[in-house]
């Protein structure tokens, strides 16, 4: 185990780790790495130029002071995203599970791969394999999209459990997945269920087997709806949004980074409204839109001014120069084995809805949607357009799951489902979970998909599962 450095944080001992795993494990099995056995089964994986044969996984291990020499077991979270980086928590409470979490486990939180501080993914990455690709003779955009492949479920389960086997003594964990880890969660179930002891997910089980089409035509009406909800609750910004979407419509409109503020970008601020309190962050960002007087709705929009400071914060709020892998995987965490290409899955639903039209008032946000215009306006993802074309057609990605092997799971797992969730589509949780074995779901409308954030709904589940006994091999 490669200690970093090893420091207290308010109420937390926190320890940073790294190890190195495989790039591809393609024709590799964690087990057999463990033991030092690295020789591949089957064919040999094209080696892509400009990619290094293994890469970097930074994790960290949190426990409360007085536990620090307690031996406890292990709760590993799989952060959401995709493309999303562990907690950096600033006090148990600051990210509310964990709180209720170390007070029975010592906590894991790994950066998933390309991410945070794990060999992480960016645009430079990108140009540097587009680089290599074309000096050897490949196709650059064909090199990128191979290497993004393998920052898929997949590959991190894979990593996760090679760090089970390596640095923790190969004992069980308990796994915490909240939104994409519970897409991770099913994946590990499907491929090394004896490694995980007892599941907790919260507002993340995908349907199986997976398909983007389903999940926007079930997600989309969700987008109109919250849209519908935000007005109702501040009527008076029907008319303060319409009158920022004709100022775009109008004329040119540039971001503090360079970037074009489009109606389309302005839609985007919709990926808030499946969080608490979303509508009251987007009346307040609205609230200061326009430079002129004080502040009220101008007469003339397409004349307008729009304030420095909502400009700054439309970027903060758009950009996903912290995590480029999130719009880049969006729509390939569905991608499971041999499948139909994919071709803007999110993109091709819009644009069969009117009221979603950018000349539609009043003016419908979207939610968590990518598409194909920000590859070519965000500089933070215009380096991944050419790998995002290839992927859109790809029809062979790695299996995620394994419908045989869910449904004779015998792994406890204990759901969160959010009813009115906007990301992931409740209904098709539940059906999804009525085909997984050993497992229990506590539905519930008070929560929006962060609800884990807070100091309750990883309590919940959790007394759920121990009032069963579903931890009696656990703790």
């Amino acid at each position: 185990m490669t200690k970093l450095a090893s420091y207290y944080a308010p109420g937390l001992f926190v320890e940073d780790h790294a190890i190195d795993v495989p790039l591809d494990w393609r024709g590799l099995e964690p087990a057999l790495l463990a033991l030092g056995m690295n020789m591949r089964r089957g064919a040999f994986p094209d080696p892509l130029p400009g990619a290094p044969e293994s890469i970097r996984l930074f994790y960290r291990v949190l426990c409360a002071p007085e536990h620090v020499h307690d031996n406890l077991p292990l709760l590993v979270f799989f952060q959401g995203g995709p493309g999303g980086e562990g907690p950096r928590p600033t006090s148990p409470s600051s990210d509310g599970w964990i709180a209720e979490a170390i007070k029975h486990f010592r906590v894991v939180l790994p950066d998933q791969r390309g991410t945070g501080r794990s060999s992480r993914v960016s645009g430079r990455t990108m140009d540097a394999l587009g680089q290599a690709a074309a000096c050897a003779g490949k196709d650059p955009a064909r090199v990128q999209a191979d290497y993004l492949k393998r920052f898929l479920a997949p590959s991190i389960v894979r990593d996760f459990e090679y760090l089970r086997l390596t640095e923790f003594g190969g004992a069980p964990w308990a796994t915490l997945g909240q939104s994409y880890g519970g897409f991770i969660t099913l994946s590990y179930l499907s491929h090394y269920p004896t490694g995980i002891a007892a599941s907790f997910v919260t507002g993340g089980i995908p349907h199986v087997p997976a398909d983007a089409d389903e999940v926007y035509a079930h997600t989309f009406p969700r987008m109109a709806s919250k849209t519908e909800q935000y007005y109702r609750r501040y009527p008076g910004d029907v008319e303060r949004v319409a009158a920022v979407a004709d100022r775009l419509a109008a004329g040119t409109v540039a971001l503090p980074d360079g970037s074009p503020l489009t109606v389309e970008r302005l839609q985007l601020l919709g990926s808030d409204f499946g969080m608490k309190p979303s509508f009251e962050r987007m009346h307040w960002l609205f609230d200061h839109a326009f430079e002129e007087a004080d502040g009220s709705v101008p007469a003339d929009p397409a004349a307008a001014e729009l304030s420095d400071g909502f400009l700054m914060s439309v970027l903060q709020r758009t950009t996903t120069a912290q995590n480029p892998l999130y719009w880049t995987l969006q729509e390939f965490i569905y991608a499971d084995g041999t499948t139909r290409p994919i071709r803007w899955a999110a993109e091709r639903q819009k644009a069969s809805r009117q009221e979603f039209d950018t000349a539609s008032r009043p003016l419908v946000f979207t939610g968590e949607a990518c598409f194909s215009w920000m590859f070519e306006q965000m500089p933070e993802l215009k380096p991944f357009a050419g790998a995002m074309e290839q992927l859109m057609e790809d029809t062979e990605f790695d299996a995620v799951y394994d419908l045989a092997r869910l449904a004779s799971n015998d792994v406890p797992l204990q759901a969160a489902v959010y009813f009115d969730d906007m990301y992931v589509d409740a209904g098709l949780s539940l059906d999804t979970l009525s085909h997984v074995g050993a497992s229990h779901a506590w539905v519930t409308n008070e929560f929006e998909h962060d609800g884990v954030h807070g100091d309750r709904v990883f309590r919940h589940i959790f007394e759920e599962a121990l009032g069963r006994g579903d931890l009696k091999h656990v703790l």
